[in-house]
């Protein structure tokens, strides 16, 4: 049995990532783990400034319940086309913690979407895809998608 971990935000470069694990694996032969991380919550200096303090806890709560229902529907998805699903929310740093939670789970590929960054986007927010690709145990699926779309 081939196990994919299947990582997503809600973007459509996940829906993306998604419809390419519908059309490459046969659902007899894949399990599928779908896993959305939480970024941490910052609180703006400019916040705290003019005298509003978000309540943090309610707000990853409901960030948490949010991922939830994500990976629910993509789920949901997956599981009408006959395949094997479960669903994992987690927080931290996606990077770190898609890595981290491929080699625990053991999955044999990680299929993730491509935001396509470049220059000083790619520098000051990252990517992900490029560093499941560099740093996974395992193999790596990135699912790009044209420009235009």
């Amino acid at each position: 049995m081939l196990k994919i971990l299947l990582a997503i935000d809600d973007s459509k470069f996940s829906e993306a990532a998604t419809q390419a694990v519908l059309r490459q694996f046969r659902s007899q032969d894949t399990e599928v783990r779908v896993l959305h991380v939480v970024e941490p919550v910052h609180v703006v200096v400019t916040d705290v400034i003019h005298g509003y303090i978000p309540d943090m806890e309610a707000v990853r709560q409901a960030q948490l319940k949010e991922a939830g229902e994500l990976v629910e529907r993509v789920a949901r998805v997956l599981q009408d086309a006959g395949m094997r699903v479960s669903t994992a929310v987690s927080d931290g740093d996606p990077k770190l913690k898609i890595i981290d939670y491929a080699a625990e789970w053991e999955a044999d590929l990680i299929v993730v979407g491509s935001h396509g960054r470049k220059g000083l986007e790619r520098l000051l927010l990252g990517s992900v895809s490029a560093a499941v690709a560099n740093h996974a145990r395992c193999s790596a699926l990135i699912v790009r998608i044209a420009p235009n779309r």
